[in-house]
Formats: structure tokens, C-alpha cells, sequence
């Protein structure tokens, strides 16, 4: 049998490579999942035009465009949700001002 040596990493963002990664918007995320992953679909949501409000009435349909979709193995999930929430928790400290929601908005 042989021996297993345990290496701890910290893996740090490569900062050379922002400028050929740009920052892009979104104020709204789909999620879906297979039994292996989840997909995160992020959108830039618009205030409609009048011509969009009009078709919507209709459709009950608003579409959005597709920014970013980010596929992430599902054992990947639970270490960004306790990113996210601890993040968010030093947000809310920081900002008092800036109401952070108790509850989840769907």
C-alpha cells in the first residue's frame, strides 16, 4: 500500500488575468440541478418598456438576458452557501443602514 502524504492549499484568484475577465451585471439568478450539478443562470432585469409591459400582459412572460451561467458540481453547493451567508452577515454588520433581508425573496 502506499503512503498518502495530505497537502493543504489555499487557492488565491490569479489578479493578472482580471482584465481579460470583465465584470458583469446581474440583479437576478435562475437555479436549476441535475442529480450531478447545479446551474446558476444570472440575468440583467430591466425596467420594461411600455411595448414589453404590453406583450407581458399577454404572455405573462418578461424575458431577461442571460449574463453569465455558472455550472458548479453539486459537492461544490454547500461551501457557497456558507460563503454567501457569512459574507452577507459581515455585509449586514458593516452596512447597518442597508436593510438585509431575514428572510429568503423569491
Amino acid at each position: 500500500m502506499t503512503d498518502r502524504k495530505q497537502i493543504n492549499l489555499t487557492i488565491v484568484p490569479d489578479e493578472s488575468t482580471v482584465s481579460d475577465a470583465p465584470r458583469t451585471y446581474a440583479n437576478f439568478c435562475a437555479i436549476s440541478h441535475t442529480p450531478f450539478d447545479f446551474t446558476l443562470t444570472f440575468c440583467e432585469v430591466l425596467p420594461p418598456s411600455q411595448e414589453e409591459v404590453r406583450n407581458a400582459e399577454t404572455d405573462r412572460e418578461l424575458r431577461a438576458p442571460v449574463r453569465a451561467r455558472i455550472v458548479v458540481p453539486m459537492q461544490f453547493v454547500p461551501n457557497l452557501i456558507a460563503a454567501l451567508q457569512e459574507h452577507l452577515l459581515a455585509f449586514g454588520e458593516s452596512s447597518p443602514k442597508v436593510g438585509v433581508p431575514k428572510e429568503p425573496i423569491h
